[in-house]
């Protein structure tokens, strides 16, 4: 068995930071605590630097199959595992849409093909497959995914018989995409007949404005409640969204969940101005008054994690005209320095940012040993510089969109290792391409 040690590091794990060693025997975590040692394992010095457990994103695009012009598996998962993250969970809107069992089983194994990190993949639901949604295993798949909102392809849910048909017959997680598409067509008939074709991107928030969330929110919301449902929102884009989310119970007995995202927590509706599309987002980035009350709902529990909704496509589609330039963007690679950039500003702490992205998540979706740094537990952590800065550009983005939101942002702490099931596969900015990730397990629906 292959050990591995990881001396001198300040582990940041369920709420503290104390300064010890790690030990790795294969690809689970042997030993925490200080003055380890190891007569053959291979050492990692940290040299003090923070050791955290490797965030779990909860929400990407990673476009395979149909769309791999804008992204593939194997090119997202090294941006991922460069930004410390070792787990993802995939959403159903390539092409075809995840939305049988077969088609789901399938990127499984494009998963096991490609992926470096680990790795799990939702389940789609359209208004006409939910007997295909009702088979699926939440041992072994995260959830399922509604579109209650704008989307592509089949996966537009408005039918309300489908809904309650779904929230009161599915007895795993369910998460949501929630925006109204009634009130955004509206809104958008409005700025046509205003600007015809030459919408500025700054009415997106206008568009897809607060009313268009709250009103999607707060239907599922409604729903959830009526038949007991374990319900996830992701994104939440508005300070009145927080409301309908508590923080009066511990985590793991919540039935109702949120997310919120690093582009709603970093932007601002007057980015717009110079970032253009390349903020466009569903739902759309806001107000600051509305960035400010997602910080607040984060750092008081009515919002429960942090996650990317990392969704690349071409430079050449974000360069369109507002209507014809699709909405969403890359940030695996630098979500987690993001956070690290709040935390040196004095918005969010280390232990938080374990919690966030990491502890919460594992909590929320009742993952299968990760999350945390605990004996017994899979190796998945992550070393992070917080005085190494370095500017984002196009020749260290690994997304294979090739451009960032944040080109041209230096941050000052850097990713320096990345521990894949305790391997590095990310090391001093070194990436093995070859290593493979796991399929993530689950501990089942709450009962």
């Amino acid at each position: 068995m292959k050990y591995r040690l990881i001396k001198n590091a300040r582990i940041v794990n369920e709420g503290k930071i104390v300064p010890g060693d790690i030990l790795i025997a294969g690809q689970r975590i042997e030993k925490t605590g200080p003055g380890i040692s190891h007569p053959t394992a291979e050492i990692f010095e940290a040299d003090g630097q923070f050791l955290m457990p490797g965030v779990i994103d909860d929400q990407v695009h990673f476009r395979e199959p149909g769309l791999t012009h804008k992204a593939e598996i194997h090119t997202e998962s090294a941006a991922a595992v460069a930004g410390g993250i070792t787990s993802f969970m995939e959403m159903p809107n390539t092409i075809p849409n995840t939305l049988t069992q077969d088609l789901l089983e399938e990127k499984y194994r494009l998963g096991a093909s490609k992926s470096l990190a680990n790795y799990s993949f939702y389940m789609g639901v359209s208004n006409d497959n939910l007997e295909e949604v009702l088979k699926t295993n939440g041992m072994n798949v995260c959830g399922v995914k509604v579109f209650m909102g704008s989307s592509t392809g089949n996966m537009l849910v408005d039918s309300r018989d489908t809904l309650e048909n779904l929230f009161s017959k599915c007895s795993l997680l369910i998460a949501s995409h929630c925006e109204d598409e009634t009130t955004i067509r509206n809104n958008l008939e409005i700025f046509r007949k205003k600007y015809q074709d030459k919408i500025p991107v700054s009415a997106h928030p206008l568009i897809r404005n607060e009313d268009a969330c709250f009103l999607s929110s707060s239907f599922a919301v409604d729903l959830a409640r009526k038949y007991g449902t374990r319900l996830h929102i992701l994104h939440i884009s508005t300070a009145k969204e927080t409301g309908l989310f508590s923080n009066s119970q511990p985590l793991e007995e919540k039935k109702i969940t949120s997310e919120v995202c690093i582009h709603h927590l970093w932007f601002d509706e007057a980015d717009y101005n110079e970032k253009g599309n390349l903020i466009k987002w569903n739902p759309a980035v806001k107000s600051a008054s509305d960035r400010e009350g997602l910080w607040n709902a984060l750092l008081d529990n009515r919002l429960d994690v942090i996650a990317t909704d990392h969704a690349p496509h071409t430079l050449e589609e974000k360069s369109r005209e507002y209507l014809n330039a699709p909405s969403g963007g890359p940030l695996v690679q630098h979500s987690l320095v993001a956070m690290m950039e709040k935390y040196l500003e004095g918005h969010i702490t280390p232990e938080r940012i374990a919690e966030k992205m990491s502890h919460a998540v594992a909590t929320c979706f009742r993952i299968k040993d990760r999350g945390f740094i605990r004996e017994g537990y899979f190796a998945d952590l992550v070393l992070i510089h917080p005085d190494k800065p370095w500017t984002v550009n196009a020749g260290n983005i690994l997304a294979k969109c090739g451009w960032s939101p944040f080109t041209g942002t230096t941050f000052r702490s850097s990713v320096t290792g990345t521990f894949v099931n305790g391997y590095p596969v990310y090391y001093n900015g070194r990436i093995d391409r070859d290593y493979r990730g796991m399929r993530m397990e689950f501990n089942g629906i709450r009962p």
